[in-house]
């Protein structure tokens, strides 16, 4: 067993995904567990999941990028998940019957935020609790403007343009994508506020910047979830296509590590359907996933100095509604 700096394994750390019809609904639960999620959005996200045989990609995708990174790295790697099979408890457990003693997590999610930062720390903490002997586990940093997050979406990008009907290619609009958050969520999010939103427009400026830095951009937001009541992020996307003025559009999930249900469903059926409603050319762009850039991020920072850790006040978690009697 080697090691790479002061870890002697990596940990690839992701959301997780039902990978049959029967996980879907038992899934959904532990994501919004202790949330106010009506059920009727837990019903209508379930039938998203279903629509596509009950898989999320998510899982494989995960395959496919250690599998990448493997030849690339000195250590082991393992894989463990916040809400689905495998669990971080049970890879914990594993490494530690393997004699893991310090590993870097890589988490499938490159931006500052409670649910996109924070709460993987939180569930690798209470995964090394609950494992005796369990690994020292050492979160890399975030990763959206390392040149090769930034090369591997431009590559993507320049190539969903080129899907394009050669006659509307050079006036389509860039409409960068992200997971909405709550607006309470938002402000709070880095060390000092806000950074979950100024990250994902730098990653953009810098994507457009690859491209040339001559292309209209906007950024946008998609996958909201909670109750209507509770302000988020916006445009949603297909409410910004419905204004757009251009010729064409290419969506670029820059929000996003790979393409799984939240891109396939929001971007690939709903935008999809509705631009050609509208009559309006729409290409989407892939996310980074496997491309040979992305995959060489996770070893340079594997080998790098060990990153300051986040502040005690970073990303706070948001209030949560106390559960009706």
């Amino acid at each position: 067993m080697g090691t790479v700096g002061s870890y002697d394994a990596l940990l690839v750390v992701s959301f997780g995904g039902p990978e049959k019809p029967d996980d879907v609904m038992p899934f959904l639960e532990n994501v919004v567990r202790g949330r106010d999620i009506p059920r009727e959005r837990l019903l209508e996200v379930e039938a998203h999941y279903q629509r596509f045989g009950g898989v999320s990609p998510i899982n494989q995708q995960c395959r496919d990028l250690i599998a990448a990174v493997e030849p690339t790295v000195d250590v082991p790697v393992y894989w463990g998940n916040r809400n689905w099979h495998p669990y971080l408890e049970d890879t914990l457990r594993q490494m530690a019957a393997d004699g893991i003693k310090r590993a870097a997590a890589f988490v499938t999610s490159a931006y500052s935020s409670y649910s996109a930062c924070r709460q993987y720390l939180d569930d690798i903490a209470l995964a090394r609790a609950a494992v005796e002997g369990a690994p020292e586990v050492v979160k890399l940093p975030h990763y959206y403007d390392r040149p090769g997050f930034v090369a591997a979406m431009a590559d993507h990008t320049r190539e969903a343009l080129e899907r394009l009907p050669a006659a509307c290619r050079d006036g389509a609009r860039l409409v960068f994508t992200a997971h909405s958050v709550p607006l309470s969520m938002a402000a709070t999010s880095g060390p000092s506020g806000g950074a979950y939103e100024a990250q994902l427009r730098e990653a953009a400026r810098l994507v457009v910047q690859a491209l040339g830095g001559d292309r209209e951009w906007d950024l946008v937001w998609q996958s909201r979830s909670g109750p209507p009541h509770v302000p988020w992020l916006e445009p949603d996307v297909c409410d910004h296509l419905r204004g757009i003025d251009a010729p064409a559009v290419v969506l670029v999930p820059i929000g996003f590590v790979s393409d799984h249900m939240e891109v396939v469903y929001d971007l690939d059926v709903e935008a999809a359907d509705l631009a050609r409603e509208m009559g309006l050319p729409l290409s989407r762009a892939a996310t980074v996933g496997t491309h040979p850039s992305f995959v060489a991020v996770v070893g340079e920072m594997l080998a790098e100095p060990e990153p300051p850790a986040c502040p005690a006040n970073c990303c706070p978690a948001p209030p949560r509604r106390r559960p009706h009697a």
